[in-house]
């Protein structure tokens, strides 16, 4: 059977199964929309939250940074693991504890202001659609290689099928769904690493194998790697710094708070029965989320390696245009892989010189779905992974869109501006809000500004900044007022998006092509995609020293906080 078919059959068979769960997890309440009814097992809401978690940057972009940043790219496997401990262990129970649907209500309530949830709504939103555009840009890329149709058109059926089960099934819906696609994407990333491993180095963990031998050699992959990469005039794969150490811990740290603020993971933990349960499914999180996160960076590697021998064989002769392998002209289609003829030899010619190199555009989100496909493996492992990308972007596509329409219809709509609104009532505004969101999602998607996964890094910087300093000076602060949290989340989010516009230009190229240049205008030499953590000293900063000039909070507010961190093995009326 040809790949296209078997593609449309696998990818198609995926999607009835995410719709079939729609249909048969539809919401009936406002509690199922927001929270799926705050029943979920432990152990399925860990492997919801890893696929609401895992999205087209985890699957599709961050291998494929690691393999052209080498050692730099080690900043999102750590910033966006280690957030999920900090997410673990210092926000989620105590907001579970709390017992109520979104962040804003959180903050509205612990700074006792409409202004402040109304600040956090904005907030909110600002982080979640540039989160939400990447994906889009995933779903697009994926359709446009692997159905054979344009970007924009695989854009258009991403976006109808996430309207059908996210607008139908609400978070009940969607926990279910998001199940299936952990199990999806999950089987997509690591058979063909197990696949590739085997063909290059004999061992099928692919982790152990980035480490091994290849096959019927005493050289080591990485040393063989790093061979061909400096010999090509690219920097050495295994000692690669991303611009600076500075701009190395201001990156990782930025991607760590910003993950322990985002709203649309945050938001899983309300949907377990009990306050030690959010603990637990944050643990089963971990182990799902860890399979492929052990695993990119073999993917990484193993990828580039592959891709440099079939563009510059081993023999040291160029690869003839004309005899260009199948992979290379279905990715000449999406115009994500470009060549130009520079010196009319009718030989492909790859070099870190850009005069004479002849390979002017290969993208990064390219080399986890190309991976297979230069790998030769079997048809049915491309469709598969076709099948996982999809399923990586539509889940936290419907999780990011779902945190949005509660934002909208929850905390604007019911909690300031039409409070008397009845349960029926919101939950139709929820759907309507949902089904604009998607549509404002699409629209950004059509013309995104940056790679799937450097869209994603700005996202984590502007959560970094705003909403992660107001959730933690909430809960670990009685002297944090509502003029302080306010103050502190226009501060940070306002600097920080100053300082991205200021720089975008530069910001791209830096991620896109990283050159390893940096601009004598940054801050400290830190990039804009890394800024959030300096957005977020701002925020604590100014929340602290407008909180010492201003009244303190009122003495309810503050037995609310020592209330929200009483043990969890006390019963209280949140702990239901």
């Amino acid at each position: 059977m040809d790949l296209r078919t078997l593609t449309y059959i696998v990818v198609g068979l995926t999607f009835a199964l995410y719709m079939g769960i729609a249909v048969w997890a539809r919401a009936g309440s406002t509690k199922e929309f927001y929270v799926a009814g705050g029943g979920i097992h432990p152990v399925a809401n860990g492997m919801a939250t890893a696929a609401d978690w895992m999205s087209a940057a985890s699957f599709i972009s961050m291998a494929g940074m690691i393999a052209f940043m080498g050692y730099g790219g080690s900043v999102f496997l750590m910033g966006w693991t280690g957030g999920f401990v900090v997410l673990a262990m210092l926000l989620a129970p105590y907001l579970r504890k709390y017992g109520k649907f979104t962040v804003p209500e959180f903050i509205g309530d612990r700074f006792y202001s409409r202004t402040a949830r109304i600040v956090a709504v904005i907030c909110l939103i600002i982080c979640s659609v540039t989160y939400v555009i990447g994906q889009m840009k995933g779903i697009g890329v994926a359709f446009s290689r692997f159905l054979e149709v344009s970007y924009e058109l695989g854009l258009l059926i991403g976006m109808c099928i996430v309207f059908f089960y996210a607008v139908l099934g609400g978070m009940k819906g969607i926990t279910y769904t998001q199940i299936a696609q952990y199990c999806v994407l999950i089987l997509a990333y690591t058979i063909p690493a197990i696949f590739i491993s085997l063909n290059l180095t004999g061992n099928p963990l692919p982790q152990l194998g980035l480490g091994s031998t290849l096959s019927g050699t005493d050289v080591y992959l990485l040393d063989r790697l790093d061979q061909v990469v400096t010999e090509l005039g690219f920097a050495e794969y295994t000692t690669q710094v991303r611009l600076s150490t500075v701009n190395m811990f201001a990156y990782t740290l930025s991607l760590m708070i910003g993950t322990a603020g985002l709203p649309h993971v945050i938001i899983r933990f309300f949907t377990v029965p009990k306050v030690k349960d959010a603990r637990s499914s944050a643990g089963w999180a971990l182990v799902f989320i860890a399979i492929l996160y052990t695993t990119a960076p073999a993917v990484a590697g193993m990828a580039r390696l592959n891709l440099m021998n079939t563009i510059e064989p081993a023999s040291g002769e160029y690869m003839e245009y004309e005899k260009r392998p199948q992979w290379f002209k279905n990715w000449e289609k999406t115009g994500l892989l470009q060549f130009e003829d520079k010196n009319d030899d009718g030989r492909v010619q790859y070099s870190a010189n850009p005069e004479v190199n002849e390979m002017v555009k290969v993208d990064n989100d390219i080399m986890v779905l190309a991976n297979p496909e230069i790998a030769r493996l079997p048809n049915w492992v491309i469709a598969l992974v076709a099948a996982g990308g999809l399923a990586a972007a539509l889940s936290t596509a419907a999780g990011l869109l779902l945190a949005i329409s509660s934002a909208i219809s929850h905390d604007l709509l019911k909690g300031v501006f039409m409070p008397q609104i009845n349960e029926k009532q919101e939950l139709m505004a929820s759907r309507i809000a949902m089904a604009l969101a998607i549509a404002g999602a699409g629209y950004l998607g059509y013309n995104p500004p940056d790679f799937a996964a450097g869209t994603v890094a700005l996202a984590f910087g502007l959560a970094a900044s705003s909403i992660f300093p107001a959730l933690m000076m909430g809960i670990f602060s009685k002297t944090i007022n509502k003029e302080g949290a306010i103050a502190g989340m226009i501060a940070g989010i306002t600097v920080t998006l100053l300082y991205v516009f200021q720089h975008k230009g530069i910001m791209f190229v830096a991620d896109t092509a990283f050159l390893g240049g940096m601009s004598e205008n940054w801050f400290l030499g830190i990039e804009p995609n890394a800024f959030g953590a300096v957005g977020a000293l701002v925020n604590f900063a100014v929340a602290y020293a407008v909180s010492r000039v201003t009244q303190a909070p009122p003495q309810e507010v503050q037995e609310l906080v020592e209330h929200i961190r009483v043990p969890t093995g006390v019963v209280d009326a949140h702990d239901h």
